[in-house]
């Protein structure tokens, strides 16, 4: 606001010397004041003086000098109270310069600023009375440039979220604060966030800042709608901070994202207990000794880190039933302890002790004491880090590995081990044991005498060579634990550092089963229990847009869940109604009368066309799939009998679409028929069945052909006993399943071979009794069917002379 004020005063003065002068002399001097404004009015900030280069310099040389002046005027380098002042001119400047348009624009109108319009400095003095200094305000939120430098070494992106937080989240928890660059809130929780950060970051926390204005699709990804956002990430899985941003609340908040069976309270009572599982967990067990009366943040994070190899205990020095424990093990009162237990529960293996423990130094003492003297191969990852495929011939590690049981008669043999590994431990040799019980494939390619394997332990020794599985292996003796048995193993041993080429034998090594799979439903059931708790909370907390897709699955499940039984109950209440009507039309049926079908007939009669060479590839060849031709075969003689037989039996079905109705004159078409039952091995079998060397009479077969799928359905004339030839009727499998069960044709051959094309009208007429109930049967998919390769070929249906 100075300028514009001062710009007025010479305007006021130059009005009262008018006054005194010509005219023209005024008009001389009130031009060359607004000259002087105007030009007053342009840029204070020189790019090119700013980077001391000149107007042609190149843009490497812009670049180099731009990095130079970076270090020397960086905040966290320069601790002049101008540096970061300084430090922001030169990344605008260079903002400026780098860019060709900026550049040019600057060169052209002295434009610094891409939000106004080009050439805008020419008419700055309209302009000039409403100058904005945002130096007056200072606010550190306006630009990016001017963001907190504290913030910029934690910004997250997406790709880097995706492929390094989320990894890590299964190490340890991320605390991650969203904001953006017009943020006011942002600016009243900064001096709490950078105290936090300050803290968690020596803890071990993770810190991560997103900016929505740069990484708005990692902001949806991790569902923040608001700025400011505060929230946690472990395991892959996102929790938000609800409370009043505060220190206390803050740290409260990461500890609650860590499960709460990390840590467990040793006392007198318990800590024979808690020391003696270190073989049913196959794991070393840490105990802390603390006056604090919680466990410290820093242990936890520290559990939560090393879950996977080390069993963590805690020791509240302050209890008087924590006393026995503080003598047994001479601990110091003044400064936190820590032990670390392996086979030997009665003398810790390794100890640390100091008053300020920092996180590295625990992190190397937790990578020291990862593993046992001599674990169990358990699990496929396990074994990778204790017998590592060699890399190097310097860095070569070998693996003495003992195949036992986990009987008692191999309990001295497996002490005796123990006993030896621990004397003779070495860094490129590591010990292990495995139960050949629990993982026999792996050890039936190390145990030579598979019979004696499972009486006597055998010690191997091994160097794998590559990921996929192959290994060099040496069997060295059957081990019991005799001195013996020491002492060639021992020499054993002094071979293979000499001479690694000992192990004459090669493998490929199966993946070892996991023998804690057993534990994944407790697991699941912990970390369903959290889950269920963090639901709560949220609700409680009325966060209802983070919870939008977990209420949005509950009530599509719900809705699916309430659509089906509605339609279930709708569907079965209209089959009830069609149940008597079903009923009664089946018993018309049994009576010989037509049934009925889901769909009324359209018409008033059936249309029935003749299977000839010109219909033959329409009906049959190209009908369209899903489709079916029903044909029935017949004669001269009986075309007309057994035509109005056919139509009243299959008139209720001419409803469906997706039938259609034929009949093929065997006098013309004989040989089409004897192809297609030949085509049909079933089929044929059936015809051969029915015996005799007589022509076979085919008279009042019906076919069913689905001409897309090639496959047919067949109906043999079925009698009711009505003729008075005194046939017995015929079982309606005969011409449902293509098998008859009539005993009738086994007791009366001559009678069967009587029956030619000269019969009765009556028996004739009697043929398709119990069509009806078949095309039930085909319309319920119950039918067997007759595949055939193909079609009989055009020629086949030609008329025969």
């Amino acid at each position: 606001m100075r300028r514009s004020t001062g710009g007025l005063h010479l305007l006021e003065v130059s009005v009262m010397a008018a006054s005194k002068m010509s005219v023209p002399l005024a008009v001389v001097v009130v031009l060359s004041v607004l000259f002087t404004g105007a030009t007053h009015a342009g840029p204070e900030m020189d790019p090119y003086k700013i980077l001391g280069v000149t107007r042609s310099a190149s843009q490497a040389e812009i670049k180099k000098v731009y990095k130079r002046l970076a270090k020397e005027w960086h905040p966290d380098k320069n601790k002049n109270p101008g540096a970061e002042d300084m430090f922001i001119k030169i990344t605008k400047s260079y903002e400026i310069l780098s860019s060709e348009d900026k550049r040019a624009n600057y060169d052209r109108y002295g434009q610094t600023d891409d939000t106004q319009p080009y050439g805008g400095a020419r008419y700055g003095h309209r302009h000039d009375s409403f100058y904005f200094d945002e130096s007056f305000y200072n606010f550190p939120f306006n630009s990016k440039n001017q963001r907190d430098f504290a913030d910029n070494k934690y910004t997250l992106q997406f790709n880097q979220y995706v492929n390094d937080v989320v990894p890590d989240s299964y190490k340890r928890p991320y605390l991650i604060k969203i904001t953006s660059d017009w943020c006011f809130s942002c600016i009243h929780i900064e001096p709490v966030w950078k105290e936090v950060v300050q803290e968690m970051e020596t803890l071990g926390v993770g810190i991560g800042v997103v900016d929505v204005g740069h990484e708005r699709r990692l902001a949806n990804h991790l569902g923040a709608h608001r700025t400011p956002s505060i929230l946690g990430v472990l395991n892959g899985k996102v929790t938000f901070f609800h409370y009043a941003v505060a220190k206390e609340h803050l740290r409260q908040f990461v500890e609650d994202l860590l499960p709460q069976r990390l840590v467990e309270w040793v006392t007198d009572k318990n800590d024979l207990q808690f020391l003696s599982s270190w073989h049913e967990l196959n794991k070393p067990h840490v105990l802390l000794f603390d006056q604090v009366p919680v466990v410290p943040l820093l242990y936890k994070l520290t559990a939560f880190a090393y879950k996977d190899y080390l069993q963590f205990g805690y020791v509240d020095q302050g209890l008087s039933e924590t006393a026995n424990l503080q003598k047994q093990f001479n601990i110091n009162t003044y400064a936190p302890t820590m032990l670390v237990f392996k086979e030997n529960i009665d003398k810790p293996a390794d100890i640390i002790q100091a008053k300020g423990m920092k996180k590295q130094i625990i992190d190397e003492f937790m990578s020291n004491n990862r593993f046992l003297l001599v674990p169990r191969l358990v699990n496929q990852k396990l074994f990778d880090e204790l017998c590592p495929v060699k890399q190097f011939h310097r860095r070569r590690k070998f693996c003495v590995l003992l195949i036992t049981g986990d009987e008692e008669t191999f309990s001295f043999g497996n002490h005796a081990f123990l006993s030896f590994a621990s004397t003779n431990a070495k860094d490129v040799v590591r010990f292990a044991y495995v139960y050949q019980r629990l993982q026999q494939p792996l050890c039936d390619i190390f145990t030579q005498n598979k019979d004696s394997a499972e009486s006597s332990a055998q010690v191997v020794m091994l160097e794998r060579r590559n990921v996929a599985g192959k290994a060099l292996f040496k069997p060295v003796t059957a081990w019991n634990g005799s001195e013996d048995d020491k002492q060639r193993l021992l020499e054993e041993l002094e071979r293979l550092q000499k001479d690694p080429s000992i192990l004459v034998h090669d493998a490929m090594l199966p993946e070892l089963n996991n023998e804690f799979a057993s534990m994944f439903v407790i697991r699941w059931i912990y970390a369903s229990y959290d889950y269920l708790s963090e639901v709560i909370d949220d609700i409680l907390h009325n966060n209802w847009r983070e919870m939008m897709p977990l209420l949005s699955l509950i009530f599509s499940a719900l809705f699916i869940l309430f659509g089906t039984v509605v339609i279930q109950a709708f569907s079965d209440s209209s089959e009830d109604k069609q149940t008597k009507p079903k009923a009664k039309d089946g018993s018309n049926a049994e009576n010989g009368s037509p049934g009925t079908s889901s769909r009324p007939p359209k018409k008033s009669f059936v249309e029935v066309t003749e299977l000839t060479d010109i219909t033959y590839i329409s009906n049959l060849v190209k009908l369209r799939p899903g489709h079916m031709n029903i044909v029935l075969v017949l004669t001269d003689a009986s075309k007309n009998i057994l035509l109005s037989k056919f139509a009243k039996e299959v008139y209720s079905f001419t409803g469906s679409p997706t039938l259609h109705f034929s009949f093929l004159n065997i006098d013309k078409h004989g040989e089409w028929m004897n192809t297609l039952l030949e085509y049909a091995q079933d089929a044929m079998q059936i015809d051969e069945d029915d015996g005799g060397n007589h022509k076979m009479d085919y008279t009042g077969y019906v076919l069913a052909l689905n001409g897309h799928k090639k496959y047919l359905c067949l109906f043999k004339p079925v009698y009711t006993g009505e003729d008075p030839g005194g046939k017995s009727s015929e079982d309606e499998g005969a011409g449902s399943g293509g098998r008859s069960r009539s005993s009738s044709r086994d007791d009366h051959p001559p009678r069967r071979s009587k029956r030619s094309r000269s019969l009765s009208t009556l028996q004739t007429h009697h043929k398709l009794d119990r069509l009806a109930l078949w095309m039930e049967r085909l319309m319920e998919g119950t039918l067997h069917r007759y595949y055939t390769p193909t079609w009989p070929g055009l020629d086949k249906i030609t008329p025969s002379k």
